[in-house]
């Protein structure tokens, strides 16, 4: 008999794991719903094991290679969202699950999505419900994901759970666009600016020192400095690129480690402008998720576990964390978020008000609204900014490398009058 891996939830909401003998993976959940545990994931440890004692032959070999294929295949947050609203549009319309996935498969373009679809088919035909067979494909299908099909295959709306996903996902999405597209003017001014600088300083500047020293001139500090820096970066190029490079990389080192993400984060949070823009989406992105875990039936401290997990900031994850262990002792929502002083004092009233009136789903989808307005806002008054900054900043360098190679042209026309 195969031996499972499993993890679930108590009725308390407490993530439990552990190992059990089964025929198979709906009678391991069978046996552990009787215990009170609903499994959220399992997979077969006979399977792994084999898997992994098993001898590596050619193909696997080449399976291991970098395929250009996968990366232009890649599945992207709107490919699922298209699919997640197809699903639901024929689910609604009363097609069965299995025939609506042989659907959704025969029309999807994505190849690597096509075939996870086909998957999570097959797998919904041997049996398995629909969020058992996505939770097998965790790099298409999140936690997020899985836990509000669940959810909506256990009250029975699930097409109401796949609208709410797509239109999550879609706004996503559309925030996300929007982000890198006001990233993307700046990204190309800079990497021009810096092509401009490095042939100032490697060709042009180089030749006219020749002509000082020809002449002996007596040059001014800031022309002697231009000269000085213009000379590392064309003798000591690669020294210059060793530092960079080794700085990026104790930089992104440091940031990754546990100690350098908190406290990066910590800097981010309070940083001015970016700060502010960083902590809306955080909180427009924990509201939105919240309050649609919430409406799809996910229990409050399942949906907090989720959304700790969405939520790129460490330290506003923290706050979640320590915001569910005191929900999990009898605290309302709002008291621990009140407490760490990281949430804007607007939606801690939001949501205090939304759980006294039994409307926190509500009030929660308000504020993320009201905090999507305003990220939407902000980005667009910072895109208009950027344009005459990087312009202005760009023009002090240059300019103060012009300054600095005409004062002493100036002089020795002086001199030669």
């Amino acid at each position: 008999m195969p031996v499972y891996a499993y993890k679930g939830l108590d009725l308390r909401g407490k993530e439990v794991k552990g190992l059990l003998d089964s025929e198979s993976p709906r009678s391991l959940r069978a046996a552990l719903k009787k215990d009170g545990i609903r499994v959220i994931e399992q997979r077969e440890e006979n399977a792994q094991k084999k898997s992994k004692d098993a001898k590596t032959t050619v193909s696997d070999l080449a399976n291991t290679e970098v395929d250009f294929r996968r990366y232009l295949e890649r599945i992207t947050v709107a490919d699922v969202a298209l699919c997640t609203r197809q699903l639901a549009t024929l689910v609604k319309s009363g097609i069965t699950l299995i025939e609506s996935l042989s659907a959704i498969v025969d029309q999807v373009d994505n190849e690597r999505l096509k075939k996870v679809f086909g998957a999570v088919k097959s797998t919904v035909n041997e049996g398995s419900s629909l969020a058992d067979a996505m939770s097998q494909h965790k790099d298409v299908f999140s936690e997020l994901y899985v836990s509000m099909i669940r959810a909506g295959e256990a009250s029975g709306a699930l097409d109401q759970v796949l609208f709410r996903l797509a239109d999550f996902m879609e706004n996503q999405a559309r925030l996300r666009s929007k982000i890198l597209n006001a990233m993307l003017y700046p990204a190309i001014m800079l990497g021009v600016g810096s092509i401009v600088l490095g042939i100032l300083f490697v060709v042009v500047i180089p030749r006219i020192t020749k002509i000082f020293e020809q002449v002996k001139a007596d040059l001014p500090i800031q022309t002697k400095l231009l000269i000085f820096v213009a000379d590392i970066m064309k003798s000591k190029w690669w020294l210059v690129l060793l530092v960079i490079s080794a700085g990026l990389w104790l930089f992104v080192r440091w940031k990754r480690s546990e100690v350098g993400r908190k406290r990066w984060d910590r800097l981010v949070l309070r940083a001015p402008v970016l700060g502010s823009v960083v902590r809306m989406v955080a909180v427009a992105r924990f509201a939105r998720t919240l309050a649609t875990l919430l409406r799809s039936g996910v229990p409050l401290l399942t949906a907090l576990d989720i959304v700790k997990d969405v939520l790129a900031n460490s330290r506003l994850a923290e706050v979640v964390v320590d915001a569910r262990d005191a929900i999990r002792e009898g605290e309302p929502v709002a008291a621990p978020l009140r407490r760490s002083k990281e949430f804007p004092p607007i939606v801690i009233h939001m949501i205090a008000i939304g759980e006294a009136s039994g409307q926190l789903e509500n009030m929660l989808e308000n504020a993320a609204d009201n905090y999507d307005f305003q990220v939407n806002q902000r980005v667009d008054t910072l895109t208009t900014l950027i344009e005459p900054i990087m312009i202005v900043v760009m023009g002090v360098g240059v300019g103060y490398i012009v300054f600095s190679i005409l004062v002493p042209i100036l002089q020795l026309s002086q001199h030669v009058r």
